[in-house]
Order: structure tokens, then sequence, then C-alpha cells
């Protein structure tokens, strides 16, 4: 863990310290575990003037004393890299970049400051040394900055000293803590996992993809576009045309294409933008086809990205087994399909344009991609701020009404689920079980069967459970209500989705991708264990895990759709 935040202890070991460590930016953590480690190797006559004048602030250590004294020499020695330990982490508290990280930086400085007080004394009691007052004097210049700067910060924040220190990376977008919260809907995109990718791509000039060709709810919309960028990430692409998103009826959920909404239908399109060129500079985020340049006006190429790898025996359900054979194999079709239609190589000058088949979206096995990138992929794509806002003044209408321990419920009954799905009496059964069991009283509920809805209130009502719905919630809020009711279903269905996220306890349906989106999503929850990312996948059972249940069929692997967990971003 140590040599992940401080590479240059490595340096300190093999004497090379010295002359990287004014190269490289340091973190706080990275100094006081540097300095407090650094400690032993130095004897008396070290001179600390040379790595005193690296720390980022630019302040120096103290000069350093000759030799220890005869006399009480290891505690001359202790004192001396004490003082060392406090003006160092006095110029890191002046760089550091926010007030959390002062505040913790002025805490451990205190720490040390006491000790240096604690080591005086006796360093008196040993020596008279001529050098006592002045160590004195650096000590009341410590004491006395590091108390000026906390009054400075505000007593207020004495609540906040025990917070883990941010962690400074060049790839990071939006502010990224050990402890950040990844499940809740507005958190922030961590963008180093998919940098890390982005500098290990060898990019291909004029390759563009389009993700154009989603449809459904926001759960299959939203990883299909995360799918189709995953699969242009691998191709290499250096461009990719804006996704528009394909709308269905409000009154047939069955009829999926109803017309095309452009990105910011569901999501924020300045947030997107922003994270993707952060992490990953190469690409260029085209608003339409006309906009890449030198592309000749004809439709896009389809790509079946499981269909360039031998696939034999497989269902035709499976994820895509070949994704690490996926590049060599789309430089081979570019190459192929060149030849056969007389085209000149791929590149700027020379553009051709990609789009993946309908249906992609259940095909990228996520988990091959290691934690850190499955867990943080899907904050590129979030909801659009007024929708994320709405979804929160409903969630705050519900915790006044139910308390801030409700539960979220999906019932997943309207006209297009599919036979095979939990009935709703299955769902209705299993849903009040687990809500008698964990004694909850107040459920919020998402559907759009009012029908059926009622009929659960009132089942759930004669169990002692009161369940209320967006529309009843903001019934008493009419301006809210107007701007509800301005939206579509798919759009509503956002603000069901804030609410389900930010419940106590979730109960929903497998295998609907709205709820299996919502598990996944909280499944995230910070975990002090794992730096704020569960290393651990969600548990496909009847279970779940302690944050959300999905009732449904879990007996057969195809037959029940569970191949989809495999392929769902969080």
């Amino acid at each position: 863990m140590f040599t992940s935040l401080c590479p240059l202890w490595n340096d300190v070991n093999q004497n090379r310290f010295y002359e990287n460590v004014k190269s490289q930016p340091l973190t706080s953590v990275c100094l006081r575990q540097i300095i407090l480690k650094l400690g032993p190797k130095l004897d008396g006559t070290r001179k600390l003037t040379g790595y005193a004048s690296a720390y980022p602030c630019g302040c120096a250590v103290p000069r350093p004393f000759t030799r220890p004294e005869t006399r009480g020499a290891v505690t001359c020695l202790r004192l001396r890299r004490q003082v060392t330990t406090v003006k160092s982490l006095l110029c890191t508290c002046f760089s550091s970049s926010g007030v959390f990280d002062a505040r913790h930086c002025i805490a451990t400085t205190i720490a040390h400051a006491m000790d240096l007080n604690s080591l005086a004394r006796h360093a008196r009691r040993l020596s008279s040394a001529g050098w006592i007052p002045r160590l004195r004097l650096v000590y009341i210049y410590a004491v006395a900055v590091v108390l000026g700067l906390f009054l400075f910060l505000g007593i207020s924040g004495v609540g906040h000293l025990h917070r883990i220190p941010r962690i400074a990376s060049p790839t990071l977008h939006g502010t990224w803590q050990r402890n950040t919260d990844l499940s809740l809907p507005d958190a922030p995109f961590v963008a180093w996992p998919l940098a890390g990718l982005c500098r290990e791509t060898s990019w291909t000039p004029g390759l563009v993809f389009a993700c154009s060709n989603n449809s459904g709810g926001i759960g299959n919309i939203r990883n299909f576009v995360l799918t189709c960028l995953r699969y242009a990430l691998s191709a290499g692409a250096t461009g990719l045309v804006l996704p528009e998103i394909q709308t269905r009826s409000d009154t047939n959920l069955a009829q999926l294409f109803g017309g095309r909404q452009p990105f910011g239908y569901f999501f924020d399109e300045p947030h997107f933008r922003r994270g993707l060129r952060e992490a990953c500079p190469a690409i260029t985020v085209y608003d339409s086809t006309a906009a890449v340049p030198h592309l000749a006006p004809r439709r896009a190429e389809p790509l079946e990205p499981k269909a360039l790898g031998l696939r034999g025996g497989c269902d035709h359900r499976d994820v895509n087994r070949h994704t690490d054979m996926f590049r060599t194999r789309f430089d081979a079709l570019l190459a192929e399909t060149a030849a056969d239609f007389h085209l000149p190589p791929v590149s700027a000058a020379h553009p051709r344009l990609f789009q993946p088949v309908w249906g992609v979206q259940w095909e990228w096995p996520v988990a091959k991609d290691g934690p850190a990138l499955a867990n943080t992929f899907g904050g590129l794509l979030r909801f659009r701020r007024d929708l994320l806002q709405l979804g929160d003044a409903v969630a705050a209408a519900m915790a006044k009404t139910g308390g801030a321990q409700f539960a979220g419920v999906h019932l997943r009954t309207e006209s297009d689920a599919l036979a095979f799905w939990p009935t709703f009496e299955t769902q209705t059964s299993a849903f009040l079980q687990t809500l008698l069991a964990g004694r909850t009283h107040a459920v919020y509920l998402a559907t759009g069967n009012a029908t059926e809805a009622a009929k659960f209130a009132e089942r759930a009502l004669e169990q002692g459970i009161r369940v209320v719905t967006k529309d009843a919630l903001l019934d008493r809020q009419p301006t809210l209500a107007q701007q509800l009711h301005a939206l579509t279903w798919d759009q509503q269905a956002v603000v069901d989705f804030v609410v389900l996220v930010r419940s106590a306890f979730f109960l929903g349906v497998s295998p609907s991708s709205f709820s299996m989106t919502i598990a996944a999503k909280r499944h995230l929850r910070a975990d002090t264990q794992t730096d704020g990312v569960y290393a651990r996948p969600w548990p496909v059972n009847e279970r779940g895990d302690a944050r959300s249940r999905l009732v449904g069929n879990y007996t057969s692997y195809w037959d029940d759709w569970l191949f989809m967990y495999d392929s769902l971003w969080p």
C-alpha cells in the first residue's frame, strides 16, 4: 500500500532519492511517510538540506547540526528528526489542495509537535549544549504557526480531521478521495483506470465509432453506449460520434424504435465530454457524422464484434470470449475490407466509420477489465443534472414522509414484461416477506403499471407498510409536479432510479436491466477496506447483498438471462 502511494520509497532504499525527488510530485501522505522512514537512515553528519529543498512549498528545513551531542546522543538525534518532520509537515500544510487536506495535515503536525515538545524537555535534562535554545525557538515557531493555521481554517472543522487526505493524481476528473462513494447517482467520474487503459492503447487516426444503435429503457441504453465505447477503445478509435438516444413509445413499451433524441435526452453531455477528454485525450467527440472531417457521405459500416472470433460450441447469448484478440482481428478486418472495396488505408485524411450492431450491450465481459475500471467506467454516463435534482427532491420528500430508512421497490409488471419473468404475485410475496423481516414500514414504489401499483399498496397496507409513489410525494409541490409531468415515461424512470439508489434498502426484479443496474450501482457503496471500490462483483443469487435483493429465477444461466450480469457496467 505504501509503495503505491509513495513510489519514491524505492529510490530512498537505492540512494537515488536526492536526485529524483526534485522532479516528482509528492502527496502529504508520501512526504510524511518518507520523512518518518528516512529518519533511521540519517546519522549525525548527514546533510539534510539536499532533500529539504525538494518539498513542493519550497520551505527549507532548519540547518542540520554537525553531530549529535555525546551525552544523550539518541535523544538529540530523535529531536533533530522530529524538528525536521514538524517543519516539513508545516510546509506540506501550506501547499495542501483542499480544506480537508489542510485540516488532516494540521492534526498530524500537532501530534508531531507535541512529541517534539516531550523530546525537547527530555533533551534539556540530558544536555546543556548551546543548540537547545535554538530548538526551543523552532518548537515555539512550529506550534504558533500550527495553531494560527488551525484557527484560520475554523474551529468548526475539528470534526473532519479524521478524514483520509486526497491522493493527488494527474488523471482524475473531479475530486477523488479513497472514501468516495461511487454508489451515489451524482458520484464523480474517477478517470485514472480509464486513463491507464488509454495510455496502453495504440491509436488508429481516422477510425471513428458511432454508438447510436441503442434502444429500450435506461438500463439497456446506458449499457449499450458503454459497451460500444469499450469496443471503440479496444479498436484504437480516435473519433466518437456523440451517441443519439433511440426512444420508445410511451403507450407501447414494446415499440422500441420511436425516433431519435440527442445525447442530453438522458445524460450529462458536458460531464461525458470532459471525462473522456481527461482520460483519453486521443479521442475526439464529434457532434454528428457530418462533423467528421473528410468522411464520405455514406452509412456507418456495421460491426458484429463476436463474429470476429471462432465461437464453436458457444451459446449465441454468451459474452464475447475473444476480447483479448479483438484488436488483432479488427485490424485484419480493416485491411481485408479495404482490399475488397479498393479503399485507401484508414487515416485522418481517409476516415472510416463503424457502428456495432443492435444487441451488443450484453457482450463485453466486464470483470476482465479488473474491478478498478469495471466499477468506474460507468461514471462517464451521469444522468442529466435537472433529472438528478428532481430525483433528489423526490428522495428528500420521501425521507420526510417515511423517514430516512425507507425501502425502494421496483415492481416490474409493465406490458413489455416477458412471460418467464416473475409474476406480480411472485414479486409481491417476496417483497412483502423481505420488508416485514426488516421491519420496514415505508416504501417508495417505482412501476409503470398503475393498476398493479394500487394492488401492491393495498396488500402492503394490510401488513402495516405504507407505499408511496413520486406522483403522490409531489402532490403538494405543484412546481416540481409540473416538471415531472413534462418528462417522457423513460425520463421519469431516471427520477425513480435516483430515489431507488438513495433508499436504505432496494428490492427489484431479475432480469430487469433497470433493477440490475440499480443493484450493481448500490453495490459500489464506499467501504473503508477497499478504498471505496468493491473488489467483488454483485452476487448473482436470490439473497443479493446487504443493500439490495433482486427477486427472480436463478436456475438456468441462459434461460434466466443470468449472463447479463457478466456484461453489466455498474
